[in-house]
């Protein structure tokens, strides 16, 4: 997620041959992405190669003013459209540049391919919803008269970055892979778990880096680590509301 300062510019079955008690040894799909995964990332690219191909820095801008995050215009100073409720979420599916949505897209298989495999598409929408708002929430309180659009969907993902340190990552004996398998741990387990601590050290340590001021984008812009942390505490502690198996489950 950044800041535009420049926005004009699954389980296999034995097959019947198979010895007795002896799975099969399917091959996995290299790009094994749900549907709805699919359906975030051709938006994010559609709307971004729409932007750079077909619209003119004045229309593109006007998008930008419409669908991107300002915090200014929640403060008082503006009339609340319609623009104004959409943006909260429309802001996701916006880009700085190329780089900003080839990371966010491959963060966004990573992670959210074994999310939505395991609470369903349904529930994954309204999940990157939450992570949306919660995100730009963060980012409002802290900066409530900025007027930097803001744009990317990386708060969502890092909503399931957070949703991911619940599961442990554990591994998923039936795929032979990472994958948010087994019941979602409490959050004493979560640091409990020497992985799951090293994940949250290392994940926070980075986006303090670029709270910093390092890796920030090469186009004027910077990154918007205030809005990654509300949506990863978003997803850290209101992923069991998502989940559609049984507590009980491992």
């Amino acid at each position: 997620m950044t800041h535009d300062r420049d926005p004009a510019g699954t389980g296999h079955d034995p097959t019947p041959d198979s010895p007795p008690h002896e799975p099969a040894r399917g091959r996995e799909p290299m790009f094994n992405l749900p549907a709805v995964v699919v359906a975030f990332i051709v938006a994010c690219v559609g709307i971004h190669l729409v932007r750079v191909w077909l619209l003119s820095p004045q229309q593109d801008l006007g998008l930008i003013l419409r669908f991107a995050f300002f915090p200014l215009r929640y403060s008082g100073g503006y009339t609340l459209d319609v623009y104004a409720f959409l943006a909260p979420f429309t802001y996701s599916l916006l880009h700085g540049g190329l780089a900003h949505l080839a990371v966010n897209t491959i963060w966004l298989a990573a992670f959210g391919s074994p999310l939505a495999n395991r609470i369903g598409p349904l529930r994954f929408l309204l999940f990157w919803a939450l992570t949306s708002l919660a995100a730009v929430g963060l980012h409002y309180v802290l900066y409530k008269g900025d007027a930097v659009p803001l744009v990317g969907a990386s708060g969502a993902i890092s909503g399931m970055m957070g949703a991911a340190a619940r599961f442990g990552f554990r591994i998923d004996r039936r795929e032979g892979r990472a994958a948010f398998a087994g019941r979602i741990l409490s959050i004493p387990e979560v640091f409990a778990s020497r992985t799951a601590v090293t994940f949250l050290v290392v994940w926070f340590a980075v986006n303090l880096v670029m709270g910093l001021g390092f890796g920030a984008p090469d186009d004027g812009g910077s990154i918007a680590w205030e809005a990654h942390i509300g949506g990863f505490l978003a997803g850290f502690l209101l992923v069991r509301a998502f989940d559609r198996r049984p507590a009980s489950y491992s």
